[in-house]
């Protein structure tokens, strides 16, 4: 077992009072990496409806496009984590965001990260999500769990990162990002 407090210390965060929603790019979108307060934390993810035009049925954090009045990658996290799964904004314990990341479709995203209560009560909202689980903190971070092919899209060359888990394909940007956090664990 590995409880949160063992892994809190090792994230390298940027605070979220220091970050705003700034870059080359116009569109800019935020997931919340939602890690669960209990003895064997995990990270909350969804499958995406496969009536969704744009990432059906794909394994996602929480998260889509900025609002306008969303000032910072924050508040689009957090509401669309309401949105999505029903986290209540005031019950994020955000400790703060990774670097943003471009994602193949010309989004600017910002992962952030939270610590949510074990009790809540989720609830997927139909339209955008098919299921709610839970990986676990601790093999997320295993980073011998990834796999990943060398691609080129549109003269641009691209890891693209893997992760099965319990008979699900985490793909793509979700995969990227979880890979990212790993890696910055280990290195601290």
């Amino acid at each position: 077992m590995n409880s949160l407090a063992q892994f809190i210390p090792r994230f390298q965060l940027i605070r979220p009072e220091e970050a705003e929603i700034t870059g080359q790019r116009d569109r800019h979108a935020a997931v919340l990496l939602p890690i669960t307060d209990k003895p064997r934390p995990g990270i909350l993810l969804t499958l995406r409806a496969a009536s969704l035009r744009s990432h059906p049925g794909q394994i996602s954090l929480p998260g889509g496009a900025a609002d306008p009045g969303d000032t910072t990658p924050v508040a689009t996290a957090l509401r669309e984590a309401q949105e999505e799964i029903a986290i209540p904004p005031q019950s994020v314990q955000v400790l703060g965001q990774m670097a943003p990341v471009d994602s193949v479709t010309g989004f600017r995203v910002t992962p952030v990260v939270g610590i949510v209560p074990s009790s809540l009560a989720l609830r997927g909202n139909p339209q955008e999500v098919a299921d709610i689980f839970e990986l676990p903190l601790d093999a997320a971070l295993d980073v011998s769990r990834y796999r990943y092919i060398d691609m080129k899209r549109n003269t641009v060359e691209r890891r693209l990162y893997f992760y099965l888990y319990e008979g699900r394909m985490i793909w793509g940007l979700t995969a990227g990002i979880l890979y990212r956090l790993a890696t910055q664990v280990k290195n601290d």
